[in-house]
């Protein structure tokens, strides 16, 4: 049976810890005082790297920011983010510039052309400092697949404006772009309703 003075002595031993902890991480606030555009990555087989993408790009027009969205690979079925930030003509431009999944195109030519013609209008983004935050959905994939080359859309990506962030999502994210990024994170696999034969649902895959 817990007592009160256990009870106290608990707390008071979380108070101390948390004390000593905000302590640390006060410092180590502190010390992070450069401001710049980052580079965010979002791979792995997992589920979230896009939602993740077009959440950021939700935080960044919550701070006034203007987002630029390029979709490689998909473009074959509206989405709900597309449905969404499409009504925000003014703040986001959204651009879905590919035809569907590479098992459903089957055409590579075509892939390749789509994929360029999707890297153009990214570059218009990455050119403009008016644009705060632009989301790249599904360029590793494109990268995967070698429709881009990589040390080119790197060498873009590092000319942009100081204080532009992207955003890139995609399984597969190359070596070179993960080096280059500032965050990286890799959403792994535990459990996925498609396994258990539950489809694809409105609101929660598209």
């Amino acid at each position: 049976m817990t007592t009160p003075e256990d009870t106290n002595a608990l707390n008071e031993r979380h108070r101390v810890r948390m004390e000593r902890k905000k302590a640390i991480i006060d410092a180590k606030i502190a010390a992070a005082d450069k401001q710049i555009g980052i580079i965010i990555v979002n791979t792995g087989n997992g589920k979230g790297k896009s939602s993740s993408g077009f959440g950021m790009a939700i935080r960044a027009l919550g701070h006034g920011m203007k987002v630029g969205i390029v979709q490689f690979i998909k473009g074959a079925m509206a989405t709900g983010e597309e449905q969404f930030l499409r009504r925000f003509p003014d703040e986001v431009s959204f651009h879905a510039m590919g035809e569907g999944y590479t098992w459903e195109t089957q055409n590579r030519e075509r892939d390749i052309e789509k994929a360029l013609a999707a890297w153009e209008q990214a570059k218009r983004f990455l050119a403009d400092p008016a644009i705060g935050m632009v989301v790249l959905d599904e360029l590793n994939i494109a990268l995967k697949y070698r429709y881009l080359d990589v040390e080119t859309v790197i060498a873009d990506l590092l000319e942009r404006p100081d204080m532009q962030h992207v955003v890139i999502t995609g399984r597969g994210a190359p070596p070179e772009l993960i080096e280059i990024a500032d965050t990286v994170t890799e959403m792994n696999v535990v459990k996925h309703a498609f396994k258990a034969g539950i489809g694809a649902q409105a609101g929660t895959e598209w």
